[in-house]
């Protein structure tokens, strides 16, 4: 099965300000230097405290709303990059097809991203490093990168504004294009993109991730993100997010609920996937949902555990999914022929969209070399159970909860040298 997605003329190039307009360092970047006049699109989200039905359907009108937020202002300026040329390559020039088999994981022929795409500039076998200034960040891309600005709204209804004043005391997340992209559509969620903060998840950016996922209101548009040590290449808090208009394998794989927290969060193992990992649906509320979710993420970057994150179905499924790719790198365990295929698993391969970079790997691609990648990307099963683990004892209220939430195992509870990332008040478990 081929794919169809829509096509756009793009100039194969990177735009940037050979002279400064107006002061400012002439590269018209999110610095100060270049920031005080500046002035961006706008689109400030609707908070809410559940993710209807209705709401996510593709049949949602809200009232004959005035903005589209998928389709007229992200892929729309998405589409407006690409005309100007911002891509360093056109990836809807890739040829990408579902493999033939149950599981329908999907290729891409991508010859031209590890060539062009920018470098990893830190340890892998650290999820958390501190952000270093000197390496590339995000205030250091054009204005003309950036999207929109992405808020909350101070009424009870999303808005969109074509041109709005940035305020740099005030500014908060921005949606730019990755220009090195992997599929239609591809953008980066920056959350907080003047801080210094490392690719690091904190609950409150969580959850404006989170919201993007809500707002696209589609299943085919989806925010994934990897830590330090699961082929994150830069350290500055991001998330990503693309558009396609296919099931990704993971998501179609059967599950088992293991916990329900008493705010409403079931917990599941994934089953029958080469990469084992959990699923988070449900909630009495959005942030509930989120807060589990972020804290989970926040467990295993104090335990120094590399991992992914999925949000999938608009926001009311997450993937969360440790992985030990890079450290079998390192030992040596991995085989030459998966490290000649150059393939780094990360977030949107995990998913089953394998992004290749050999012809000759995309023409003979296979499930069964799809899952065998994959499968060197897993947690063996007694680790994950220790994870799992770690995560309860995180998320209980005290040690019977825990004790009950994973079968009466003993748990160690984890030390947390920063208290700000411990819930407050955790959620407490029950079985399923």
């Amino acid at each position: 099965m081929m794919l169809r997605i829509k096509r756009v003329p793009t100039v194969v190039s990177n735009y940037q300000k050979d002279e400064a307009e107006d002061g400012g360092c002439g590269r018209n970047c999110l610095r100060s230097c270049c920031l005080y006049k500046a002035k961006l699109p706008l689109y400030a989200y609707k908070v809410v405290e559940n993710i209807d039905s209705e709401m996510v359907s593709p049949a949602y009108e809200d009232d004959n709303p005035s903005v589209d937020f998928l389709n007229s202002v992200v892929l729309a300026e998405w589409e407006d990059r690409m005309q100007r040329g911002l891509f360093r390559y056109d990836v809807t020039a890739c040829e990408t097809k579902v493999i033939p088999g149950k599981h329908g994981f999907i290729a891409q022929l991508n010859e031209g991203r590890h060539l062009k795409k920018r470098p990893t500039e830190f340890r892998v076998d650290k999820v958390l490093q501190p952000f270093d200034e000197n390496k590339f960040n995000f205030t250091k891309v054009g204005q003309e990168e950036i999207l929109f600005q992405f808020e909350p709204s101070e009424t009870d209804v999303a808005q969109y504004l074509p041109s709005a004043p940035v305020n740099a005391e005030s500014l908060q997340s921005v949606v730019a294009i990755n220009v090195s992209p992997i599929e239609y559509g591809h953008v980066l969620l920056i959350p907080h993109i003047l801080e210094p903060f490392p690719q690091m998840i904190d609950s409150q950016s969580f959850l404006v991730a989170l919201y993007i996922a809500v707002e696209a209101r589609s299943p085919y548009f989806r925010v994934g993100y990897n830590s330090l040590g699961a082929f994150a290449t830069i350290n500055h808090l991001h998330f990503q997010a693309y558009y396609l208009e296919l099931p990704f394998p993971i998501e179609r794989a059967p599950s088992k609920k293991i916990a329900t927290t008493t705010n409403g969060v079931t917990i599941s193992d994934i089953l029958n996937y080469p990469v084992r990992c959990l699923v988070y649906e449900g909630g009495n509320s959005l942030k509930d949902l989120s807060n589990v979710v972020s804290y989970s993420c926040i467990c295993l970057q104090e335990n120094n555990i590399p991992f992914n994150v999925l949000i999938a179905d608009s926001g009311r499924r997450i993937f969360l999914i440790p992985q030990c790719y890079a450290e079998k790198q390192a030992l040596g365990e991995v085989s030459s022929g998966l490290l000649d295929t150059q393939v780094n698993p990360a977030v949107w391969e995990i998913s089953g969209h394998m992004v290749l970079k050999r012809k000759e790997d995309y023409e003979g691609a296979t499930e069964e070399k799809a899952w065998r990648l994959l499968a060197e990307v897993s947690l063996s099963e007694e680790r994950l159970q220790e994870v799992k683990e770690l995560i309860f004892a995180t998320i209980c209220n005290d040690t019977d909860a825990e004790a009950e939430a994973v079968a009466n195992d003993t748990i160690a509870t984890p030390t947390h040298d920063n208290v700000d990332f411990l819930p407050s008040p955790r959620a407490k478990m029950v079985p399923v």
